[in-house]
């Protein structure tokens, strides 16, 4: 699944058949059902857009709580995701 990645590289490409490869396998339903056993990790987000128009700032933040989710998936916690 690792190529060389060259100047030449497509990268929509990659994205487009990683995509369709989670797809296939339901990948992000196993993290959560493999992991029914583990200890869970919530975090609580309010809405995105409560106190005005949406953003840079409301793409930047909703990035790093999904960073901080998919550590703790990694670190084995089974994280339901729920935004809102």
């Amino acid at each position: 699944m690792f190529k060389q990645l060259t100047d030449k590289t497509n990268h929509k490409d990659i994205e487009k058949e990683v995509s369709s490869y989670w797809q296939q396998h339901d990948i992000f339903e196993k993290s959560i059902s493999t992991r029914a056993d583990k200890p869970v990790f919530t975090f609580y987000e309010g809405p995105p857009t409560a106190n005005g128009k949406p953003g840079i700032h409301h793409v930047v933040s909703r990035t790093l709580k999904d960073l901080v989710c998919r550590y703790k998936t990694m670190q084995g916690y089974k994280v339901n995701r729920k935004a809102g």
